[in-house]
């Protein structure tokens, strides 16, 4: 199931729950037109009961769109709950004439008021599958991101950069450092921070200019104030804010922002 796409395993709950739930529903709803002197047989109660769920599927598709638009957050929540205020009523109606329709009656008005508490229990029963589906399809979106950066850190790892030689200003000195021994460059003001080795030293360059001097086959900006050696990363973890924890073979932590999660992938091709 977890490898199902998500639409595939919603529609195949929803058949499941109406199919489940006309065929009990039928059977007391046979006993219910029977105390009202209304023989009903087999297939008319059933095809009774199978109207009154069906009507249910705009009101689940309401809630889809609703979920989709403003995610399983509080103001996805919040939406979903304010459409409720219409919807449950709506279906209590249509329900209603629905019974109306196949075993007659004139008190509509007092059918329909007996019909809401249920509705809105049905509603809410709703409104948790579609959490769960949006959950379920975000986890299938989060993990393919997650199998793309692993293979794309593997690509990186790979990679035969051509040798280039960063002079970097430690104290009053200058040290040549190697570029693909270099972890991470930081930004600070108008200079960077390079990392290597356990060590820290200064250029005099902006991170801009700077990583477009280097592979992008290697480096890539994590953050505005960040650009990581990929060969470096030696895991990544998904947060659950859809950010990327970088640990670094030194096992210094890096964290990627959303902004550039995207560009990552794009930027080593994938």
């Amino acid at each position: 199931m977890s490898r199902a796409p998500t639409a595939a395993w919603v529609w195949a709950f929803t058949a499941y729950s109406w199919l489940m739930t006309t065929t009990s529903a039928a059977w007391f709803a046979r006993r219910f037109a029977a105390q009202r002197g209304v023989v009903l047989d087999v297939l008319t109660s059933l095809a009774w009961q199978g109207a009154v769920y069906a009507a249910w599927l705009p009101a689940a598709g309401l809630v889809w769109l609703v979920l989709r638009r403003f995610g399983a957050g509080p103001r996805g929540l919040l939406a979903a709950s304010l459409a409720g205020i219409v919807a449950a009523p709506l279906e209590a109606l249509a329900s209603s004439l629905i019974d109306q329709a196949f075993i007659g009656g004139t008190d509509l008005a007092g059918r329909v008021l007996g019909r809401v508490p249920v509705c809105i229990l049905l509603y809410t029963a709703i409104v948790a599958v579609g959490l769960a589906a949006v959950h379920h399809r975000r986890a299938g979106e989060a993990r393919a991101r997650n199998a793309q950066l692993e293979a794309a850190l593997a690509q990186a790892r790979a990679v035969a950069a051509p040798p280039e030689r960063l002079m970097v200003m430690t104290g009053a000195r200058r040290a040549p450092v190697e570029a693909c021994a270099v972890e991470w460059f930081a930004a600070a003001d108008n200079y960077v921070v390079v990392h290597w080795s356990g060590r820290e030293g200064l250029l005099r360059v902006t991170l801009q200019s700077l990583e477009a001097r280097l592979d992008p086959r290697l480096f890539a900006r994590i953050h505005r104030s960040t650009l990581v050696n990929l060969a470096h990363v030696r895991e990544a973890q998904p947060l659950s804010d859809g950010s990327w924890r970088l640990i670094l073979a030194s096992g210094a932590e890096l964290v990627t922002s959303r902004t550039y999660r995207e560009d990552v992938l794009r930027r080593l091709g994938r």
